[in-house]
């Protein structure tokens, strides 16, 4: 004999939050494709392959804003037949590519500093200064939208696209502390240093959100659970429960976690009560709402020799 629990998911609490989320993203990446434009104007002027490549840059970061508006939305989608889950994930993948392309873009970036320590060019610096200042003015307006639309912090998507920005911003920065060195010293070499400098701010953050990305794709327990003591404490909380087998939970997203276990129960127990008793459980004390549990009674072990399944 089995009793199947299986939560009815709520009316989705983050709907706000994702819309804010995809109307910031879409500004983000208008107003960097806009500014991208603009470098390449500038650069073309000025003759400058500083700004011409830091232009490239600024593509391939409207790409990975695209990437994650573009996850946003779908993933907003209801559950179908063939995605019984619906798109969560999405956002998820796209964090995920975007955290491998901003490590590859650090690498570039390394590699171009160094090329450029060992072999100085002339700049354009009072151009650099100012390309870079206005690019600066638009970069914090950018981040400054994207961290308000993710107060929480638990939109790895989000947190992608601000990764990418921030290296942007702090690219800009950097190269207005480097033009302004540059006019008053002539000392060139400083935009390479600080190129370098921006790379290593950047390249822990970039490797964290791919290994965390990767935990949920790989459909890891979360980092919060201790799996152990959730069984542990769901025993004590349920004495009916005389063992608890089969448990098994994961992230659908960073703000969805989903949990699954079979639970043997003493033959004379009240199987609705358990069931009540486990989801009250698993709610106040994890959080979590979306739970399958198996019960098994003591009697069907006995009967056919095996826990039931």
């Amino acid at each position: 004999m089995t009793a199947n629990d299986r939560s009815e998911p709520n009316a989705d609490p983050h709907r706000a939050a994702s819309d804010h989320d995809a109307h910031a993203l879409r500004a983000a990446t208008f107003m960097t494709l806009g500014f991208m434009f603009v470098e390449i104007v500038g650069g073309w002027m000025a003759h400058s392959l500083a700004l011409l490549a830091d232009a490239g840059h600024m593509f391939t970061d409207a790409a990975a804003l695209a990437l994650a508006w573009g996850a946003v939305y779908f993933a907003r989608r209801p559950p179908d037949a063939k995605r019984s889950f619906g798109y969560q994930r999405l956002q998820v993948l796209a964090a995920f590519v975007n955290g491998l392309a901003l490590l590859a873009i650090v690498v570039g970036i390394a590699i171009e500093a160094i090329r450029k320590l060992l072999a100085p060019a002339p700049i354009n610096a009072h151009l650099m200064l100012g390309v870079a200042a206005l690019g600066a003015v638009v970069n914090l307006v950018v981040f400054a939208m994207l961290r308000h639309g993710d107060r929480d912090g638990q939109n790895m998507n989000v947190a992608a696209a601000i990764l990418h920005v921030l290296g942007d911003l702090l690219g800009s920065i950097g190269a207005v502390i480097g033009a302004i060195v540059i006019i008053y010293t002539g000392f060139t070499p400083i935009d390479a240093i600080l190129s370098l400098l921006l790379c290593a701010l950047i390249v822990r953050s970039a490797w964290m959100l791919v290994r965390k990305s990767t935990h949920i794709l790989l459909e890891g327990a979360p980092e919060w659970l201790n799996m152990e003591e959730l069984v542990s404490g769901l025993r004590q909380a349920v004495p009916a429960i005389q063992d608890v087998h089969h448990a098994h939970c994961w992230s659908l997203s960073p703000n969805e976690t989903l949990l699954t276990l079979h639970a043997t129960i003493a033959a004379n127990a009240d199987v609705a009560a358990v069931l009540q008793a486990s989801r009250e459980f698993l709610r106040s004390r994890y959080g979590i709402t979306r739970a399958t549990v198996q019960i098994e009674p003591v009697a069907c072990v006995e009967t056919h020799g095996h826990a039931c399944c």
